[in-house]
């Protein structure tokens, strides 16, 4: 049975933390969210008890992972309530420095534990869900008319999702350009990206097969002749370490480098807004914060998200090596945040350019988004810690 979201507190503390709020940016702007938060000074370590809901419950995108929800796991308490068969986690909340903040947190796997049903689809079937995390950005573009969601901040500032290649096989292909004008099959997971490359003519429509089901056998049955989509964070070091059939690199590239399609973002309901801002505002910083801690040490959330995906009998394999390996490219590839810039923050002048990108490919599918869509429908910065940088830049 799916829990009820527990009511929040009394309305006199809500009030008086949205007034706190009430200089806030709408996040439309490169100001917003320009002041620290007072109760995410020393690093997130703030009192959730009085304006969240006693468990804070998060749709994630996928099995436990470090790619697409690593800092949300960093903030699980080491007294896990292990729900094998739901495939959730509850545990209690904790801030930097293992700091209790009061509340619970439940994080839900998605993706194949949920029959792939999108978040925002999700959350509008489950009032329950106070955050959800998608996949990749672009379906808050995708389901804006029928199930609107807004971003109040982002895990990952660049989405890790790549196409590879063997560079033995195809020596003269150094990017996805490259590959489009050849006659090699590129197969991928259904994903937007995916859409507007063929749509911009960057890949050949009759070179892309949509068949994929993110498992290497076809690639390697194949001996490289065939492109593959993947993530930066996981797939290379796979490839080459853990696929005995093949044991070799592969070369990639970002789909980013095409489609600015920030990573997962945790995400609200609109209509959710005004009750949840007052938790949002303390809340916020500490996953920021978790992102950053995650970054300095990440053995420890390697570990909980390999005993959780035991436990789920997740239907992918995690290794050791493989969440090294994702926390080294976050680095490596700058996936976490701009250099110099808030974790968290989104870029609104990057998400106008994904919107009007994204656009045209979901009208042409039939998939019409909001009218007059602009990023203050989809993101805010207005709770976003600004001192909470990576390295202290």
């Amino acid at each position: 049975m799916r829990r009820k979201a527990a009511p929040l507190a009394a309305a006199a503390a809500m009030l008086s933390v949205l007034a706190a709020c009430g200089d806030s940016d709408d996040g439309d702007g490169d100001n917003a969210g320009s002041s620290a938060s007072p109760a995410a000074g020393a690093g997130g370590a703030a009192d959730l008890s009085k304006v969240c809901p006693e468990t804070i419950v998060v749709q994630t995108a996928w099995w436990p992972d470090i790619t697409s929800a690593g800092a949300m796991y960093q903030l699980l308490g080491d007294d896990m309530d292990v729900d094998a068969g739901a495939k959730k986690v509850t545990a209690p909340l904790v801030a930097s420095g293992g700091k209790d903040t009061g509340v619970r947190l439940e994080l839900r796997s998605g993706g194949p534990a949920i029959g792939f049903n999108p978040t925002s689809s999700q959350m509008y079937t489950d009032d329950s869900i106070h955050l959800g995390i998608p996949q990749g950005f672009d379906e808050a573009i995708q389901n804006s008319e029928k199930q609107p969601t807004l971003a109040v901040m982002s895990l990952l500032a660049k989405n890790p999702q790549i196409i590879m290649w063997d560079p033995e096989t195809h020596p003269d292909v150094e990017t996805i350009e490259d590959l489009g004008k050849t006659d090699t099959t590129v197969v991928y997971v259904p994903t937007p990206y995916m859409d507007y490359l063929t749509s911009t003519g960057i890949l050949k429509k009759d070179q892309v097969d949509s068949s994929g089901d993110g498992s290497p056998a076809r690639f390697v049955a194949a001996g490289g002749d065939v492109a593959t989509s993947g993530y930066a964070t996981e797939d290379p070091y796979i490839y080459e370490n853990e696929l005995p059939d093949w044991g070799k690199p592969v070369a990639s590239q970002l789909a980013y480098e095409y489609y600015p399609n920030p990573g997962p973002s945790p995400m609200i309901r609109p209509a959710d807004k005004a009750e949840l801002a007052p938790c949002l505002e303390k809340l916020v910083p500490v996953i920021q914060q978790g992102a950053v801690d995650l970054l300095d040490n990440p053995d420890p959330v390697i570990d909980k998200v390999i005993e959780l995906r035991d436990a789920f009998k997740a239907d992918q394999p995690f290794s050791k090596g493989v969440g090294t390996y994702s926390i080294e490219q976050m680095k490596a590839l700058d996936l976490v945040a701009d250099p110099g810039q808030p974790v968290g923050k989104f870029d609104t002048g990057r998400v106008q350019e994904l919107i009007d990108l994204a656009g045209p490919v979901f009208e042409a599918q039939k998939k019409p988004i909001k009218d007059g869509l602009k990023p203050a429908d989809l993101v805010t910065n207005e709770f976003i810690d600004t001192s909470i940088t990576l390295g202290g830049e």
